[in-house]
């Protein structure tokens, strides 16, 4: 009879030779994961090299390289003369995966936990499968237009800053850094802000921003005011914190102020959101007289606004408004931002203004959240606003972008003849482009994908007022836009020659 070992091994080795895994490689892993797993205890004698050869149908040599690999890692302890014995090194902590045919599905991991949590409708996510070749987003630049071969030799320099090592090693600091007071420096004079790095934190998104903010801001049942027809990230973060989601119109000045005077009173809204300068998603801007009622009945009524500026830097006609909270004396605002946004998203980095007492609290959370950061990202970025390199990449990027919008609106303009309406905003990477009359956007989807184009559920905006998407043309090239314009035309006579036979 085999000996237990022999046995045991028999049942948890399995060998794929049509994989590119080598043999010995498979086997080792195996044995090691049944060590692991403590079904091979330290001291037990692993078969002979003939014995196991015979056993899994491999060479003796194969065999032989096994047992070197399984020593060379410190698994077992090769005696001349009497065999291999198991050892169990000290710190072994991570399991190995490998292809296996267990006991009792030793290998197979649980598919759910063995105990209740708290799961939420709310943070549900929206991406989707996508394997169309085009597709429409609500607006992201075109990562084509990073400079690659640039960033490579920044990226290379800024690692071999001897500086980075003592950053790291760093327990705290007493001073700010150098990339707080150049985005600081920045910032002043991009967008008008009289600050200093007391009044900021960088993050690594907007929507980390966001969700810092309203963990300060928000409690169960708090009101939070949105815009009718609104960011669906912002809303999610917000329904998170259990504060109630409430909409108010939003017209050509943007948010409708009066409505809130009337149907809201003092001390009941705890905040609200607001894109001033270009609201999300239908591109409205909130006029200047409207900015100045919002921030006179925020002082009045004891809310805070929070203001997402999240594209200002893409500004195609005229000049662009300055953020409210570059003007905000009483400090009712929150400002979130972005930097960066013509780089790749590993290099792009959100940030928060506040009063400083909000930042100092929204200091502690981030620390909870990413206490180290991204050195080598700041060090870069620190550079890159030094020496003007982003002010530069921004103003090669909104030529492009501004072309494209105009392309577009061009295809619009020719292929749907006048059967869908849109303003050409004076910047941002996206338009709001209405269907009339309306038809139903989710069969338009439908057919899109048959035709080889993606429309995101996310961009689809339908009630009974309303029928548009937010038609994203920042990744598309003009050859591009053309070709996306021209599916959706199909997709769309598809639509109407159903609802007509219907």
């Amino acid at each position: 009879m085999n000996s237990p070992v022999v046995e045991l091994l028999k049942q948890l080795i399995f060998v794929d030779k049509s994989v590119v895994t080598p043999v010995y490689v498979q086997v080792s892993q195996q044995i090691i994961n049944a060590i692991q797993r403590s079904y091979l205890t330290e001291g037990t004698p692993l078969p002979g090299s003939r014995t196991l050869s015979n056993l899994l149908g491999i060479n003796r040599n194969t065999v032989v390289a096994i047992y070197e690999e399984l020593a060379s890692q410190g698994w077992v302890d090769i005696v001349p003369n009497k065999g291999t014995f198991v050892i169990v090194p000290e710190q072994k902590t991570a399991g190995i995966k490998a292809t296996s045919q267990g006991v009792h599905q030793a290998n197979i991991y649980a598919k759910t936990t063995g105990f209740p949590f708290l799961s939420s409708f709310n943070l549900a996510s929206t991406q989707e499968m996508v394997q169309s070749n085009f597709i429409i987003n609500d607006g992201q630049p075109d990562l084509r237009l990073h400079p690659t071969h640039q960033f490579s030799k920044w990226y290379s320099a800024s690692m071999k800053r001897k500086l980075l090592v003592s950053k790291w090693n760093q327990i705290g600091t007493v001073t700010y850094s150098t990339f707080e007071l150049e985005l600081c420096n920045y910032l002043n004079i991009t967008r008008g802000f009289h600050i200093t790095p007391n009044n900021l934190i960088s993050t690594r998104s907007t929507e980390m921003s966001l969700y810092i903010v309203s963990r300060l801001l928000l409690k169960s049942h708090d009101v939070v005011l949105v815009g009718h027809l609104s960011n669906y990230a912002a809303n999610m973060i917000f329904q998170q914190t259990g504060a109630i989601v409430k909409t108010i119109p939003v017209d050509d000045d943007g948010l409708n102020i009066d409505y809130i005077r009337e149907h809201f009173t003092k001390n009941s809204i705890r905040a609200i959101y607001v894109c001033a300068h270009r609201h999300y998603p239908t591109t409205k801007t909130l006029s200047a007289e409207r900015r100045l009622q919002l921030l006179q009945l925020a002082k009045e009524y004891k809310f805070a606004i929070i203001e997402d500026d999240y594209d200002y830097d893409f500004q195609f006609d005229g000049t662009a408004m300055l953020p409210m909270a570059s003007s905000d004396a009483h400090g009712m605002i929150i400002y979130l931002g972005k930097l960066g946004q013509s780089l790749f998203p590993s290099f792009q980095t959100g940030f928060v203004i506040a009063p400083e007492n909000l930042i100092s609290e929204a200091k502690n959370y981030l620390q909870l959240l990413d206490r180290q950061g991204d050195l080598i990202q700041e060090q870069m970025l620190s550079e890159l606003i030094h020496e003007g390199e982003i002010h530069r990449l921004i103003k090669k990027n909104i030529l492009v972008y501004k072309q494209r919008r105009d392309f577009l609106s061009t295809c619009l303009t020719e292929t749907f003849n006048n059967k869908v309406t849109w303003d050409n905003p004076s910047g941002g990477l996206a338009l709001w482009l209405k269907f009339e009359p309306q038809i139903p956007l989710v069969k338009l989807a439908e057919e899109a994908i048959k035709h080889d184009l993606f429309l995101s559920k996310t961009i689809l905006y339908q009630d009974k007022n309303t029928c548009a998407i937010r038609f994203g043309f920042g990744q598309l090239n003009e050859t591009e836009i053309k070709t996306v314009v021209a599916k959706l035309k199909i997709a769309y006579n598809s639509v109407i020659n159903n609802l007509s036979l219907a």
